[in-house]
């Protein structure tokens, strides 16, 4: 498969590495924390990150997200409503709250953007309801869901900007996707698209 995963911080989050197979080029998903931990794991695979890629814009996504911007020179992307929301009061004292910084944005991203990379695609799905610029990224049978879903659970959607009704419409649209996509979330372990259907209630 063409990503590397490892769990980052506090609260778990899972960091992935998505790269193309025979290059050295990669996307870092939702970089949470411990920035030392991200660069030696891109190192001992001998990686070449091309950009910083955020499905939402929450603390323990992006809290490694400045150093490793700064060490490769890549830019940031995120959704724009999510970037709103990384600078408004309520996004400043939550990020405040676990001690980070976020860097600016460089690219927002866009319901059916296609970020390409030496052969490999993601395809940017707009999914709000856990943030309102939640996003899932689609591509090789990997769908990257962020806190959207989780294996039999889904995102909470009571921190600023949640909304449960937006959530239900998000994931109506993964239900649409092929049985056998693997489901890829921003914690816990990683699942199939068909098990979920059978075994998430909220699905």
């Amino acid at each position: 498969m063409p990503y590397l995963s490892l769990e980052v911080g506090d609260l778990g989050t899972n960091c992935y590495l998505f790269f193309a197979a025979g290059s050295r080029h990669c996307f870092v998903i939702d970089p949470g924390a411990e920035a030392e931990k991200i660069l030696a794991r891109i190192a001992e695979a001998r990686l070449l990150p091309q950009a910083v890629v955020l499905t939402h814009a929450h603390p323990d996504h992006l809290g490694a997200a400045a150093a490793l911007v700064s060490r490769f020179g890549v830019p940031l992307w995120v959704h724009p409503a999510d970037e709103k929301l990384m600078c408004s009061p309520a996004g400043r004292g939550l990020a405040a709250m676990f001690g980070v910084k976020a860097p600016a944005a460089d690219r927002l991203l866009l319901d059916g953007d296609v970020l390409a990379l030496d052969g490999l695609e993601l395809k940017v799905i707009h999914s709000p309801g856990h943030s309102p610029g939640s996003i899932l990224l689609y591509g090789d049978g990997l769908l990257f869901t962020g806190d959207t879903l989780f294996k039999n659970d889904v995102g909470r959607t009571d921190l600023p900007g949640g909304d449960e009704e937006e959530l239900k419409r998000s994931l109506a649209r993964i239900r649409e996707f092929p049985a056998a996509t693997v489901i890829l979330p921003g914690h816990g372990e990683g699942s199939v698209l068909e098990i979920e259907l059978k075994d998430n209630p909220y699905l």
